[in-house]
Order: C-alpha cells, then sequence, then structure tokens
C-alpha cells in the first residue's frame, strides 16, 4: 500500500458506495455501534475533504419501485431482497444515512445490481464531466466495492480505495480484498492519505 500519493480533484471523483441506512443496521456493517460511528466519521471527513477541494461526490445506493421489476427471479440475491421487500426506492431505510448526506450539487444515483455501473447512467456522468479517477468508499468490500472496482478497471479509470472507508461484515474477508486483490488494480490507502492529497491535514476533525 503506498504511503503518498498525488490527485487532481477536476479529474477525480468520490463514489460513496451503498452507505444507506437499512445496511448500516444491517449485516454488511461494522458489528458495534462505536465502530459504526468510526466508519460513518471516517467517511463524513473524506466526503468533506473532496468537496473541500471541488471534487465531484457521486452517491450511489440501491432502490427499487413498487413491486420490484427490476428483479428476475433468476437472480439469487436480488430475487431474496424482493422477498424480504428490503429497498424500496422511497423508503425511509433505503436513503443515504445522514452523517454522509448528499448535497444539492452532488450526484445520486440508484442501482439495481451489485455493480454502480450496471445498468446505470454513472459511466455517462463520469465521462461527461472528464473524470479520469475514481476513490471508492462503501460497504460492502466484498459486494459493491469489489464489483465496482473491477468494472472500473476494465473501463480503464485509474482507482484509489480509501480502504478505513469500506466495510465488510467478515473482516478477514475485508483484509484479503484490500490487501491482496484491490492490489492489483487500484492504489489502496488510508483516509488519511487521500484527506492530505487533497490538502487539508490528516489529523483535521469532523466537520
Amino acid at each position: 500500500m503506498k504511503d503518498t500519493l498525488s490527485i487532481n480533484p477536476q479529474a477525480s471523483a468520490l463514489l460513496v458506495l451503498d452507505i444507506q441506512k437499512i445496511i448500516l443496521d444491517g449485516t454488511a456493517a461494522p458489528p458495534s455501534a462505536a465502530e459504526k460511528e468510526a466508519f460513518l466519521s471516517r467517511n463524513a471527513r473524506l466526503i468533506a475533504a473532496a468537496r473541500g477541494a471541488g471534487m465531484r461526490i457521486i452517491y450511489v445506493r440501491n432502490g427499487f419501485r413498487r413491486g420490484y421489476p427490476e428483479v428476475n427471479g433468476r437472480n439469487k440475491s436480488f430475487n431474496l431482497i424482493r422477498q424480504t421487500d428490503r429497498f424500496p426506492d422511497d423508503a425511509d431505510g433505503s436513503q443515504i444515512h445522514p452523517a454522509v448526506a448528499p448535497q444539492a450539487d452532488d450526484v445520486v444515483i440508484t442501482k439495481h445490481r451489485v455493480n454502480a455501473f450496471f445498468g446505470t447512467e454513472l459511466d455517462m456522468v463520469l465521462r461527461s464531466n472528464g473524470i479520469e479517477t475514481l476513490i471508492l468508499a462503501g460497504l460492502a468490500t466484498s459486494r459493491v466495492v469489489l464489483s465496482t472496482l473491477r468494472y472500473a478497471a476494465d473501463a480503464d479509470y485509474g482507482i484509489i480505495v480509501a480502504h478505513d472507508c469500506c466495510s465488510d461484515s467478515d473482516p478477514d474477508v475485508h483484509e484479503i480484498l484490500v490487501k491482496k486483490v484491490f492490489v492489483r488494480a487500484a492504489t489502496v490507502v488510508t483516509s488519511d492519505v487521500v484527506v492530505e492529497a487533497l490538502g487539508q491535514p490528516a489529523g483535521a476533525p469532523r466537520p
């Protein structure tokens, strides 16, 4: 993992992936209340640093129309979501967690599969804004972060993973991914390194 980093904010975007109320309260999130608070605090500080540097911030969330017409019964995990009525688009639990809530000029993209790119306008938004490098943060490491990273690598984006702003219900899986898998396609660093590269002291408090 690299200790220094150079970022061009005008050609980069921070992707905040699936940090939704229902996921923070579920099995994909850090297990304890203290860990959840620390996770949200790190993400809030990373978002504030990106915003302060003038970087485009893009939130990606799960959401479905009533009746789940986007879900195919052959898709095992998403059919379970339909059966348990998780992520109805207009439900409070499907919204971005208020601790890291988007502002009016941020982009919010709703997806219907694990990968943030699949079936969404994300790639169009990125290319329309001249984005070449993506900074990834979110829940869960083994799902949306992994799937989005693999697509982004194949699409020739530069990728930075703020690994302490990602989390997984299985810490061992998280560690294997960030230390052995992600490093093959991305620069993997702490959020402190990203914040410093954006011109804010690593010890700066959460806004």
